[in-house]
């Protein structure tokens, strides 16, 4: 008995353990770098949706590049089998974040460094592979029509926006994900003398009032604001996705899968939506309800004092609104990936009065919520949610339905 326990002893001492690969949380530290980066740089709502579409699509594929189970974003190219996954997961993330936002460069080498130091065999090549596929996404985006940046002048009459506004080359942005974004746009806002428009704006009139005392209603536009200085839209879905990610412990390929979908559905909403409020360039309720007497409907009364709770007019035109697409997108993205809606999160935006977070049952109720808000703060008219998300539901779905599709493993001899 002795003998075999000291054997035993012997054994344990002397065949090394498996330890557990380190969890470096390499989507999650990544994507909040990029959300940083947005905030800033004071980016705008289409430039932080490419920009995570970028870092998260390059992950993606990355991974999906040694993993080879699906179709891949846009680099079909595959790496080594015995690559650190998550090795090349930061350094494909780090390629995107140094090449577009350079002045920060040192920092995500700290980053990149850290994360490289925890990982063991396999991580040179995994790096390699990242790095190589992070700057095949940003030479592969350089020309994408993102840039220069466009105007669209001021406007002038009745339902027209009047104030020049840039961005509209995103209009014709080469998408991510679906095939034509501009199939998406949908039909224009009701007449300004129908009975619907005098609806909506009898409604907007009432609950975006600066003048009418109002303390949860400006505490929920506030909520779901997010100018400039802040993750934007877009970037509050990607926060929201990694946090019910982190809770169910996603594997990386799964959390990879999951960023990729949502963003390039952000991204390309964007492009449906900066179409939409391009071709119709209909005016903000500010101006509808101080003109109202131009509108040729009897049902509107003009009031040149009526102020938005916002406290602005806003600085793009009304029809769609631009909130309501990115909440249609990505509630619709996260309740198809985890097969249904009613997931219960909470979450604190980074314009949460007192960075105080709220508790939601479902996505699609956070989607209601922040559509509601643009109301609130008389910043739309309830058309324009209601089309906004509608248009978001349905970029989202067909993101989801056409793309990183799952795929046999290659049986071709390609690299191991």
């Amino acid at each position: 008995m002795i003998k075999l326990l000291v054997a035993t002893l012997t054994l344990l001492t002397t065949v090394p353990v498996t330890k557990p690969a380190p969890d470096i949380d390499a989507v999650g530290t990544w994507n909040e770098l990029a959300v940083d980066a947005v905030r800033l740089n004071r980016s705008t709502d289409a430039d932080a949706a490419r920009l995570y579409a970028m870092v998260n699509v390059a992950v993606f594929d990355a991974v999906n590049g040694i993993t080879r189970q699906r179709t891949p974003a846009l680099i079909p190219a595959t790496g080594p089998r015995h690559a650190d996954q998550q090795a090349a997961a930061v350094s494909a993330a780090h390629a995107v974040l140094t090449g577009l936002d350079p002045a920060r460069a040192g920092d995500y080498d700290t980053q990149l460094a850290a994360d490289l130091r925890q990982l063991g065999k396999g991580k040179e090549a995994g790096a390699a592979w990242g790095a190589t596929v992070g700057g095949q996404v940003v030479a592969a985006r350089a020309a994408d029509g993102s840039t220069p940046v466009e105007s669209q002048p001021a406007g002038t009459g009745p339902g027209v926006f009047r104030a020049a506004w840039s961005g509209v080359q995103y209009r014709t942005v080469t998408p991510f994900a679906v095939k034509n974004p501009a199939a998406y746009v949908p039909g224009p806002p009701p007449a300004l003398t129908s009975t619907a428009y005098a609806t909506a704006f009898a409604e907007v009139a009432t609950l975006g009032d600066a003048a009418q005392p109002a303390p949860d209603l400006l505490a929920t536009y506030q909520f779901w604001s997010l100018p400039a200085g802040t993750g934007q839209p877009p970037g509050e879905w990607l926060r929201i996705a990694l946090e019910v990610a982190s809770e169910r412990h996603l594997p990386l390929p799964e959390e990879a899968r999951l960023t990729a979908l949502l963003t390039m559905a952000l991204a390309d909403v964007t492009v449906a939506t900066v179409s939409t409020k391009y071709t119709y360039r209909h005016w903000r309720p500010t101006t509808a309800i101080r003109e109202a007497d131009t509108d040729g409907n009897p049902a509107t009364t003009a009031d040149p004092a009526w102020t938005a709770r916002a406290g602005s007019v806003g600085g793009t035109p009304e029809y769609v609104s631009g909130h309501s697409s990115y909440s249609g997108a990505g509630a619709a993205v996260l309740a198809l990936f985890f097969h249904r809606d009613r997931i219960s999160f909470t979450h604190a935006t980074d314009t949460a009065p007192g960075g105080v977070p709220r508790t939601y049952a479902s996505f699609s109720d956070a989607a209601g919520e922040a559509g509601m808000s643009r109301i609130y703060g008389g910043q739309h008219f309830p058309f324009s949610n209601e089309a906004g998300l509608e248009l978001g539901r349905t970029v989202g779905a067909a993101v989801v339905a056409t793309s990183l599709r799952f795929c046999p493993a290659p049986s071709d001899g390609s690299p191991s």
